[in-house]
């Protein structure tokens, strides 16, 4: 009987070999179906197959020696030096080139400008030179007294609202006689001035003039407390501007102005006080006959002077120190030149102002208010109970 070999097809050269003979096929454990048909089919996956076989039948030793050595070969490559580097890295080569704009010269008019300032005009900051720095004001020293009448209240208020609109610094020393009322310091609180009420102690009744005294207890107290400043004579009864006294801090020692006066008649004026070329005084206005055989023909509200002469003769070498002081025996009319003899010598030691004294800055009224009742505590008892009905 003849046998019929069977020959082996190629459908089973991938079947497994049992036993663990032959060559082994891969593991299920590498594959992704646990199926080896699957894996053999596949034909996107030829090179990972290639690296488990080689791992699987050479060991992954072999491999990791390989790893390492191409590893090493690189890295002594990358750190060897093949060619010259520039390792001095210093700061300066990380900074900003500096840029400067070209030198260009512009012309405006044909003037040809070489440089432009940007910087602030210091020469109005600057303070100016010692001759032109602004010294404070002085001092005005304004003495007024005041006696009982009619017209009291009214000259008071009237002259103290002049005071209050006069820059300071300014003292108002207001005298009385025999006693200070409250009704004058009333008035001089409400002014809002700075002010001193002196009162003089001296019995005037026999006096023809009682101011006299009181201007004395004025001075007394200037040259006791040392008061620097410009004294002025303003009597309640005259009418001042503010250019007056405004024009009384440019005097040094003297000054004097013109005053325009009231005559007794009341109508006409006259004009008494210096004749002046710019400040210098070369004479004098009056138009009194009987006064003509004075020495100086000022009102007692036509000058002022600096109130150290009182307290600091030697300042103003005056050849006696006694006090300076308006006297009572001397006819009126008078009591103006006598006093001013004893501040200065002559006209070359005054000041005239304004400029040319050719401003009448102050008037002399003369009003006559002695027939005037004088009320008790300046309250109008009478005719109090009249009531005009509104119509």
């Amino acid at each position: 009987m003849a046998s019929i070999r069977r020959t082996l097809s190629p459908a089973y050269h991938d079947r497994s070999y049992q036993n663990g003979s032959g060559f082994p096929s891969p593991s299920n454990k590498f594959l992704p179906n646990g199926s080896s048909k699957h894996f053999s089919s596949s034909s996107h996956l030829p090179f990972l197959f290639n690296v488990v076989n080689i791992v699987y039948r050479k060991g992954w030793r072999r491999s990791f020696c390989r790893c390492l050595f191409f590893f090493v070969i690189g890295f002594v490559f990358g750190i060897a030096p093949f060619g010259y580097s520039d390792t001095d890295v210093r700061a300066k080569d990380f900074t900003f080139p500096e840029l400067k704009p070209p030198h260009a010269t512009l012309r405006f008019d044909d003037q040809i400008v070489t440089s432009v300032s940007l910087s602030v005009n210091t020469k109005l900051l600057e303070p100016k030179e010692s001759t032109d720095i602004i010294e404070p004001l002085k001092q005005l020293i304004v003495v007024t007294p005041t006696y009982n009448r009619g017209f009291q209240a009214y000259f008071l208020n009237r002259l103290g609202q002049v005071l209050r609109l006069v820059k300071p610094p300014l003292v108002w020393i207001v005298v009385e006689e025999k006693a200070a009322s409250h009704e004058t310091a009333e008035i001089l609180r409400k002014t809002g001035v700075m002010y001193r009420h002196v009162l003089c102690a001296f019995n005037s009744s026999s006096v023809k003039d009682p101011r006299v005294h009181q201007r004395n207890a004025a001075l007394e107290h200037i040259e006791r407390h040392k008061l620097d400043g410009i004294v002025f004579f303003a009597d309640d009864d005259n009418v001042y501007t503010l250019e007056l006294f405004e024009s009384l801090r440019t005097i040094s020692r003297f000054g004097t102005w013109p005053v325009a006066m009231l005559a007794q008649s009341k109508n006409k004026a006259i004009l008494e006080g210096p004749v002046c070329n710019a400040s210098k005084v070369i004479g004098w206005h009056t138009n009194d006959k009987s006064k003509r055989i004075r020495r100086f023909y000022v009102d007692m509200s036509g000058f002022a002077f600096n109130s150290s002469i009182l307290w600091d003769p030697k300042r103003w070498a005056r050849p006696s120190s006694n006090p300076i002081r308006q006297l009572d025996t001397v006819k009126e009319g008078f009591q103006e030149s006598t006093f001013i003899e004893h501040v200065v010598e002559d006209e070359s030691q005054m000041e005239g102002i304004p400029h040319g004294c050719s401003r009448i800055m102050n008037w002399h009224l003369h009003l006559d208010t002695d027939n005037l009742f004088y009320p008790k505590g300046w309250l109008l008892e009478k005719n109090l109970e009249v009531i005009l009905p509104i119509k």
